[in-house]
């Protein structure tokens, strides 16, 4: 695999965007949406981070830059539902009922994982690929083993969140809204869609089309994930 140019940046670095998801969970209430993502995407970035240290990425430099350049993607979506202006379509179910009592941890959760990896991780991949000076198929094994650590972790996500045998019976809402998402296919979606825009960097007016298609869609299939269930 050819490895990516890095190329000197004054970009905020993987420590940046972990003080900056420790600061918000310290500040959100426990139970609010977005904090329940947050700590999810904490305990990701920490284990992203644990194995650049420890030389789990062929190319470090090349992880840490689509580590950072992903997370800025959610960051940047706090900063406007903070501020009163309007996150990607993508972010916009999860800030809009992130108190509502009638929506589970999991679902939040889940919510966010979407809207990250759906939308975001595709633009990720292209603004890491402007910043090293490289292509998608450089950072295919960076993509691959942080896809692998997201896998896993939803794993965990839904064991540690999802209620207990006695309270989800088969008919239960919340089984078939957790069966109608895949982080899987939302990956391979993901990675088609980075390529896609790749190709598409000369034709901005076509990019930025299909970049708004792409928002609309995750954002759809986050507030499906987020439908209010009774107890």
């Amino acid at each position: 695999m050819a490895h990516c140019e890095q190329v000197p940046t004054a970009a905020p670095t993987v420590d940046d965007v972990l003080s900056r998801m420790r600061a918000l969970d310290a500040a959100l209430p426990a139970r609010d949406g977005v904090a329940v993502f947050n700590r999810v995407y904490l305990a990701v970035t920490e284990a992203v981070d644990r194995h650049i240290d420890g030389g789990r990425f062929a190319d470090p430099g090349a992880a840490a830059a689509l580590d950072v350049r992903f997370a800025e993607r959610y960051l940047a979506a706090v900063d406007a539902a903070e501020e009163d202006r309007r996150p990607p379509a993508c972010w916009r179910p999860l800030f809009q009922l992130r108190r509502h009592p009638g929506v589970r941890p999991l679902q939040f959760a889940l919510a966010g994982i979407n809207a990250h990896i759906g939308h975001d991780l595709a633009l990720a991949v292209v603004d890491t690929c402007r910043t090293l000076g490289c292509e998608p198929v450089d950072l295919e094994d960076e993509f691959d083993r942080v896809g692998d650590l997201l896998v896993s972790l939803e794993e965990r996500v839904r064991d540690e969140l999802m209620p207990g045998p006695d309270l989800l019976q088969i008919a239960d809402p919340l089984t078939h809204l957790l069966g109608s998402w895949s982080l899987e296919r939302a990956r391979e979606a993901t990675w088609a869609a980075a390529r896609a825009l790749w190709a598409l960097r000369r034709l901005p007016d076509v990019a930025g089309e299909f970049t708004e298609r792409l928002d609309a869609a995750v954002g759809f299939a986050g507030r499906m994930l987020l439908t209010p269930l009774r107890d």
